[in-house]
């Protein structure tokens, strides 16, 4: 199992012993995905939490008119699944979706109390994890509510260059909460401001 890029991200917040990556690498799973496939649906309950390895995922949710509404975007070294329908086990109102192939470190729901049990240092892992999760989170709704959609994307386009050049356009234009049409404006905007 291609477990090193895992343990890589968890020691720079927590420090693991050699037994305790051994126990760790005991209780998850590895998993390929190809792109297109899902990991969870909307009305599933999630029941892993998931480190991304290699690839791309969005995280969405489809509206009652069947329009996509783009959450959030995970690659290498990111955290992909529905927190919320993960921590409470209720029926998630996302979708995570591969964009690209995808390998995933998974953390299955039933294994990760006896994770902390054990290695207490990963529930202090994890609380880091959430907790600049939520600031990101309240940061973007701040952005959406405080800068203009050229604004909103020239930060996207600044902070995630690597997202930026991997996904198609109208997939941007969802998650800053614009048309594709728009978009292609603000960037043409852009391109003459130059």
């Amino acid at each position: 199992m291609k477990i090193q890029p895992l343990l890589d991200y968890i020691n720079k917040f927590v420090s693991l012993t050699e037994e305790e990556e051994a126990f760790l690498a005991s209780k998850v799973s590895y998993r390929r995905y190809l792109k297109g496939q899902y990991i969870v649906q909307q009305g599933d309950i999630c029941k892993h939490e998931c480190f991304v390895v290699s690839g791309c995922t969005k995280m969405f949710y489809v509206d009652d008119d069947g329009q996509e509404h783009i959450i959030m975007f995970s690659i290498e070294d990111w955290w992909t699944s529905d927190m919320g329908s993960f921590i409470t086990q209720t029926p998630t109102d996302f979708n995570v979706q591969c964009l690209e192939n995808t390998e995933l470190i998974m953390f299955h729901y039933d294994s990760i109390e006896e994770l902390y049990a054990k290695i207490p240092k990963l529930e202090r892992f994890f609380r880091k994890i959430i907790e600049r999760a939520f600031v990101a989170a309240q940061k973007r709704i701040i952005r959406n509510f405080s800068l203009t959609a050229k604004d909103r994307y020239l930060y996207f386009k600044n902070q995630y260059p690597e997202i930026d050049q991997r996904i198609p356009q109208y997939m941007i234009a969802s998650y800053l909460g614009i048309t594709k049409e728009f978009l292609s404006k603000i960037k043409s905007q852009i391109i003459q401001e130059q």
